[in-house]
């Protein structure tokens, strides 16, 4: 599906367009446009008020509603469960509730389809990407510890992560890394640009970076765009705050972008997603 790109290559424009393949696959050579598939609260988690099957048909709405707007690709996501516990702690029954849901919104939309499990459970995520035939995995925390609205992220993910994919035989996946990620505090790592963070990822092996603002919905600094991708030679997605207002701005400096608040009934990230909002967004973006 993918190549993985040779780390800070000694031609960046080469391990450029190497690291793009899996991008360019996902978009058919346009700027790509990725729509969030927040899953309603799982099992065990507080506000978890739906059965698995509704919870299945929820999810698969969503997706098919972006998929009819035009969009490239999905992200199925545990948005609804905050609270949120990290990493090691989250349990078996989330990635098998996750693990039946991507692959039902699979069979239903044959979207490229990627899988991020909050908080931190790349590895889940991996797994589930994996199991279901999914393309990427968001990740958090892949290089630097922070401090996020969950408590202490205290280890760099990278590591664990790639012996993890190259142990189940995963290399077909993917991994989308945010850097100075949203809802957490970067007071550890004050002395450290955006630039010097982009730059880690790519020695680490990301295959691409995420760039945001502060919170869901806030949106990213073109410039902070614009530095990730000269220090790392990644291509870029933004994935936070896109409307139809910003996001040819966006797609001007990024090679794709995430969606979710915008395109959701109200722009409220709790409700399911609005058809004729998710089409505004492909109008704008695909303009001109």
């Amino acid at each position: 599906m993918y190549r993985l790109s040779p780390p800070l290559a000694a031609d960046p424009q080469a391990g450029y367009a190497l690291a793009m393949d899996w991008l360019r696959e996902l978009s058919g050579g346009e700027k790509a446009l990725i729509g969030m598939v927040h899953v309603g609260a799982l099992p065990g988690t507080p506000a978890s008020a739906m059965p698995m099957p509704r919870l299945i048909d929820q999810a698969v709405r969503d997706a098919t509603v972006l998929k009819d707007a035009g969009f490239d690709a999905i992200i199925v996501e545990n948005m609804h469960d905050t609270p949120y516990v990290h990493g090691s702690a989250i349990g078996p029954e989330i990635v098998a509730a996750m693990s039946v849901i991507a692959r039902e919104v699979r069979r239903a939309t044959d979207m490229t389809m990627g899988v991020q499990i909050l908080s931190g459970g790349n590895r889940h995520a991996l797994g589930v990407a994996h199991a279901c035939g999914g393309e990427f995995i968001r990740c958090e925390n892949f290089v630097y510890a922070h401090i996020a609205d969950e408590g202490l992220l205290a280890e760099a993910e990278a590591g664990a992560l790639l012996r993890e994919r190259r142990r189940i035989g995963a290399e077909a996946v993917a991994i989308a890394c945010d850097i100075r990620k949203k809802h957490a505090s970067h007071a550890l790592t004050a002395d450290l640009s955006i630039g010097d963070m982009a730059h880690a990822a790519a020695f680490f092996g990301a295959d691409a970076l995420i760039v945001t603002g502060a919170w869901t919905g806030r949106e990213a600094n073109p410039a902070d765009i614009a530095e990730a991708k000269v220090a790392s030679g990644l291509p870029v997605l933004v994935g936070s705050g896109i409307t139809p207002k910003n996001v040819g701005a966006m797609l001007a400096e990024a090679e794709g972008v995430i969606v979710g608040s915008s395109i959701k009934a109200e722009g409220d990230w709790r409700n399911p997603i609005d058809p004729e909002r998710a089409e505004a967004l492909v109008k704008a973006a695909r303009k001109g």
